[in-house]
């Protein structure tokens, strides 16, 4: 599911990229591994019988991405499509018990600052002899999903297999060949199929974000904001993605035995502050027009329409992970944006959860007991991976104010439009407050009346200051 992304470049000593090191130094970000850990790292790895290296699998990741969880082919198959998925098989790395082992369920998740990434795996492992890079023969959990000519599964297998993949893509190449009818079927298939699992999203109520990528700019001591918005290939991918891991979760409901990723209908409240933050964007949503109807109608080429994009992330923030063994199935088991059940497989690489689901998924296949040591994490792991989730948000909330800082810096006292979008109940002179333009979140004390929730207002930026922090807040007035 997306989050928000930031990039920041420049220099390291630049006052914004030193911040962020001074950030994770604040939050106590690991900076290494303990010697124990990256000497498991180097291990060779336990490698499966079945050997599926005559399938031309390839990988679709941003261009410097070298820690590659997932690589595909899609082929038809009778009236409908074969999808060949290979997901990393980091459990062929990591004994349970190790010392590796005890250092992943320590960090969770691989957190992302705007100028680096920290990652849950050492490199050797997750950048190296894990990663599917091109022209290498890996150890991978391969699915197989047979889909209708609607693009509705009909049949699903997943099996440990050597794979290798010839062809290490990124998606302005892949749109550029879609668009250009160069690609071979494999890849122009992604578009066919991408397509057909879009509708079928639209048909049960789903929705994705195409959120975009932030950029900030550093230019003669001055920080200017853009954004990329995701091409279509980008949301095709992700399709791919979504369809194994509703097939993953729906194997492990059969199975009795899972760990589902559950999310349950945003709160009015949460609805709420979205709409006021479409008002404050001058984005037009008719109180008849459902959350997910509006998305869809977003162009995130448009700044403003990707500044909500990114404020839409808020809503999955009550998304969580859950156990269940032994038939005894949970009261939730869908997630309400995906409007299924879901569960995340396809990224062990980046987040420790999978490789359990993983596990589970294979086993439920060759009709195996799950192995003990999964079960035996079932306990703590919905608990780990939300301490997890809080650390990630705590890093991203931390890094959207640094950069915000840093975009306002120089304009202190200036006056902006904005529109307050949320109010504190106890100290109804204190809120938050959307501006129009640069599309900056903060802060907004004073005033001798209650703040007008929902209406725009005129306010003077007070404080912004890229350093850590209460200084690192921007902070605003009304005008």
């Amino acid at each position: 599911m997306p989050r928000r992304h930031i990039r920041v470049t420049g220099a390291p000593e630049a006052p914004l990229r030193a911040a962020l090191t001074a950030l994770r130094t604040e939050l106590d970000v690991p900076e290494t591994y303990p010697p124990q850990a990256a000497a498991e790292a180097e291990r060779p790895p336990a490698l499966p019988s079945y050997d599926a290296t005559d399938i031309p699998l390839f990988t679709i990741d941003p261009p410097t991405s070298t820690d590659l969880d997932q690589a595909m082919h899609l082929s038809r198959h009778g009236t409908g499509y074969r999808v060949r998925y290979a997901i990393a098989d980091v459990a062929a790395f990591v004994v349970p018990g190790s010392a590796l082992d005890a250092e992943t369920h320590g960090r969770v998740m691989t957190l992302y600052f705007p100028d680096e990434k920290v990652p849950l795996h050492p490199a050797a492992l997750s950048e190296g002899a894990a990663s599917l890079l091109p022209d290498r023969t890996r150890p991978a959990a391969l699915w197989t999903i047979d889909l209708d000519a609607e693009g509705r599964t009909l049949d699903v297998d997943v099996r440990r297999a050597l794979v290798r993949s010839r062809a290490k893509l990124d998606y302005a190449g892949v749109q550029k060949q879609i668009d250009e009818k160069t690609a071979e079927e494999p890849l122009a298939l992604l578009e066919v199929i991408g397509r057909l699992r879009e509708e079928l999203e639209v048909e049960r109520g789903g929705i994705s974000l195409n959120v975009p990528e932030q950029e900030i700019v550093e230019q003669d001591g001055t920080y200017e904001l853009t954004y990329r918005a995701p091409l279509p290939a980008d949301g095709w991918n992700a399709q791919i993605s979504l369809l194994t891991g509703m097939a993953a979760a729906d194997l492990m409901l059969a199975h009795g035995t899972g760990v589902l990723r559950t999310l349950p209908a945003a709160p009015d409240g949460a609805v709420g502050r979205l709409r006021r933050t479409a008002h404050a964007l001058h984005i037009d949503w008719p109180h008849h027009v459902s959350y997910a109807a509006l998305v869809r109608s977003l162009d995130p080429g448009i700044p403003q329409h990707a500044a909500f994009l990114q404020e839409c992330t808020t809503l999955l923030r009550g998304a969580g992970y859950t156990v269940f063994r032994d038939g005894a199935l949970p009261d939730i088991t869908t997630h309400s944006a995906v409007a299924a059940p879901y569960a995340h497989c396809t990224a062990p690489l980046r987040r420790l959860a999978d490789r359990y689901a993983s596990e589970i998924c294979l086993a439920a296949v060759a009709g195996d007991p799950v192995p003990d040591w999964v079960l035996a994490a079932f306990e703590a792991l919905p608990r780990e991976m939300a301490e997890g989730g809080r650390r990630a948000g705590a890093v991203e909330r931390a890094c959207v104010d640094i950069v915000e800082a840093a975009l306002l810096k120089d304009r202190v006292g200036e006056v902006f439009d904005g529109c307050v979008v949320d109010v504190e109940e106890r100290q109804p002179t204190v809120g938050v407050v959307q501006l129009v333009s640069p599309a900056v979140i903060g802060r907004i004390e004073g005033g001798p009346e209650r703040l007008p929730l929902g209406e725009r207002l005129r306010v003077r930026l007070t404080q912004a200051d890229p350093g850590l922090g209460p200084s690192g807040k921007v902070r605003f007035a009304p005008a």
